[in-house]
């Protein structure tokens, strides 16, 4: 992979932006670590156990392989055109087609809206029941409100936090490899769990289906790409950035997986919303259950804050595009956050919590982002011939070819009721689309 210095035909894309660039190197490698790490290994790890058993860390690893292709497209398309709205902009340049980009960038979004909402059942159940009972629904609307709220003050609060928040979940994964690590060297445990799998299904099975749910603990940087006009020399920061964060939230999920393995049997780790404050409980290692779910808690509220962050920016992005009413494209003057996307983008989540199913609204998020990968991938292949004035970085061919096949082999693994599902979301999105056009069409006769 290298960069590309190319002289262009075409002018470039990096002009200034209405949102303030006050993201640096070092912030936007802590944004894409905290939403990665943030937004499944506390969460997830009892749900992928139910999958492969002991071996939880065979799926971690094939998903951040498979997470990196799709990164290596991400790199040169978000370096070549810098803008927000992600996935949604790039199939725009790419196929010309208002309706293939609008439903491109509506999956983006219902998955961050959806991803938020699994995010926020999660916060509300073993980890927050350490330190107060209550209902898990309206514990999580009241955690998305306050998120809405940081993310309204400013680019720059949200990401002072995060880089605190990251900090501390970073943190709270070493206690967790720590302390699993001292119980196994006193002769506690049982290391040899971390090659069982599930009896009577193939090893290749539960891998690549434990792989869709670990996948959703990697991808975490698309929500990177939309808050790309916001970044301080976007073209060198973003990839080094991207693939630091990627393989630094890979080696910390291997080992986790590893420890939780060796600590704690699948069906303990699957009985628990909390699983590694389980994981630290079992070891008897003397760290206090208030201590490791706060941290869990922190860590979830950062993937969450991360992620509205990212699905504001892409309605704020599309609204500017005429893919999306203008409306979402409103700015508050001192703030220069996008406030109207913010809120609607709240609120669908909010919604969408009254699911209560983290499995599912997991996986869900996972297939609406294999078909934006898919376009992304593509899209590089078919903007090759478009040369860009400013420098890019640029990956080698056969990464988004591979990137393209290692999304379809996802696709086939998923179950009926997730295709169900995501199929009602983009039917939705379709039929927003049309209202959208409708509207548009009427209001412009009117001002003719």
């Amino acid at each position: 992979m290298s960069i590309d210095e190319q002289s262009t035909t075409t002018s470039a894309t990096d002009s200034p932006s209405r949102l303030r660039r006050a993201i640096t190197g070092p912030l936007l490698y802590a944004f894409i670590l905290g939403d990665v790490l943030g937004a499944g290994i506390y969460a997830l790890m009892g749900v992928l156990s139910g999958e492969v058993g002991g071996a939880l860390w065979a799926p971690l690893l094939v998903a951040l392989l498979l997470a990196l292709l799709t990164a290596g497209s991400y790199a040169e398309l978000v370096t070549k055109y810098p803008r927000a709205g992600g996935a949604a902009v790039f199939a725009e340049r790419a196929f010309r087609n208002p309706l293939l980009s609008f439903l491109v960038g509506f999956s983006m979004l219902a998955a961050g809206v959806v991803s938020a909402a699994g995010l926020a059942i999660a916060f509300s159940g073993d980890y927050l029941a350490t330190f107060i009972d209550v209902p898990v629904i309206p514990a999580a609307m009241v955690f998305l409100a306050l998120i809405a709220a940081l993310n309204a003050r400013g680019i720059r609060e949200s990401m002072g936090s995060n880089l605190v928040m990251t900090a501390i979940e970073l943190s709270g994964l070493v206690i967790v490899v720590a302390v699993v690590a001292v119980f196994v060297g006193g002769g506690g445990g049982d290391v040899s769990r971390v090659t069982q799998l599930p009896h009577g299904v193939s090893a290749a099975g539960a891998v690549l289906g434990g792989a869709i749910i670990a996948y959703y603990s990697f991808v975490g940087f698309e929500t990177s790409a939309n808050v790309i006009e916001e970044v301080k020399n976007p073209r060198r920061t973003y990839p080094r950035a991207l693939f630091a964060a990627l393989v630094t939230a890979g080696a910390m999920y291997v080992l986790v997986g590893l420890a939780s393995s060796a600590a704690l049997p699948p069906g303990k780790l699957q009985d628990s919303s909390g699983p590694l404050l389980a994981v630290v409980e079992a070891t008897g290692v003397h760290v206090p259950s208030w201590l490791f779910s706060l941290i869990a808690l922190i860590a979830v509220a950062n993937g969450a804050l991360l992620t509205m962050i990212m699905a504001s920016r892409l309605a704020f992005g599309m609204a500017e595009q005429g893919l999306l009413p203008p409306v979402l494209a409103r700015v508050l003057p001192r703030r220069r956050t996008p406030w109207v996307a913010i809120l609607v983008t709240t609120a669908v989540a909010m919604i969408l919590t009254l699911i209560g199913d983290l499995a599912t609204l997991a996986e869900t998020v996972v297939l609406l982002l294999l078909f934006v990968f898919i376009s992304a991938n593509v899209s590089v292949l078919v903007l090759r011939r478009d040369r860009v004035e400013h420098d890019h970085f640029r990956v080698w061919t056969f990464v988004p070819v591979l990137g393209i096949l290692s999304c379809i082999l996802l696709l086939t693994q998923q179950r009926p009721i997730v295709w169900l599902f995501g199929g009602l979301l983009l039917a939705a999105g379709a039929l927003l689309y049309l209202v959208s056009r409708i509207v548009t069409t009427r209001i412009g006769r009117r001002t003719a």
